[in-house]
């Protein structure tokens, strides 16, 4: 028998597979918090709990796991996020009731003015700040997840400006310095991360200026490219 024969004949219904589904964990910056993109089961196993955006992968539709879960994001927010990660695959009999299954895990960013008004007409999904999320039960293993991409995030805002994706496409230096701040867990030196930022050249000043209370700060945008940049050293040193 060669290849092509074999393949003619080959029956993948002899062995049994899991199921797989892709699960994105979709943050963003609003009201001075970081907020989780979460959305309400309508169906068992979980109905009515809490848990990511996500799905089963459409053998018919999509392509790659990418196709997958941008189909899902785009299904709940109405636009392909800016910034889209794969963090880990996780997979065991015990996280779903439905049998063995492995799910695919993305991390996104958005800015929540770039989809609010579509969310808004989304019954089943809300964005909730993580201090909200960490106490409530989700389904199937959702908050450990979660716990695992906003670690990634953690480490991201040490590094580079990845965060800024989180932002609206201008924003100002203390609104990226606070949101890296709740990322890291810590406060920063203004000084310090004006300089790191400004030394990189990763953003534009727009020549705008928007008033937060005090005097007229600038606001800026992100170079093309930017979000792919490392410092040397993390942002705490």
């Amino acid at each position: 028998m060669d290849e092509k024969q074999f393949l003619a004949e080959y029956d993948k219904r002899q062995y049994a597979s899991p199921l797989l589904t892709v699960d994105a964990v979709l943050f963003t910056y609003h009201e001075e918090n970081l907020k989780v993109l979460l959305v309400q089961r309508s169906n068992h196993p979980d109905r009515g709990k809490w848990g990511l955006p996500g799905g089963f992968v459409d053998l018919e539709r999509d392509k790659t796991l990418e196709e997958t879960v941008l189909r899902k994001l785009k299904e709940k927010t109405g636009i392909d996020p800016p910034y889209l990660e794969q963090l880990q695959s996780i997979g065991n009999a015990g996280r779903d009731k439905r049998g063995w299954s492995v799910t695919a895990v993305y991390t996104a960013l958005m800015a929540y003015q770039d989809c609010e008004a579509h969310i808004d007409t989304v019954a089943d999904a809300q964005w909730l700040s993580l201090d909200v999320v960490n106490n409530m039960e989700l389904a199937f293993d959702h908050l450990a997840i979660i716990k695992l991409a906003r670690e990634r995030m953690r480490q991201k805002a040490l590094y580079s400006i990845v965060p800024a994706y989180a932002l609206p496409e201008t924003f100002t230096l203390p609104e990226l310095q606070h949101l890296h701040e709740i990322l890291i867990g810590k406060p920063l030196q203004k000084k310090s991360f004006r300089r790191r930022i400004e030394q990189a050249e990763l953003l534009i000043d727009t020549g705008e200026k928007r008033s937060e209370g005090g005097r007229p700060a600038v606001l800026y945008r992100m170079k093309q490219g930017s979000g792919a940049y490392t410092f040397v050293r993390n942002l705490e040193d």
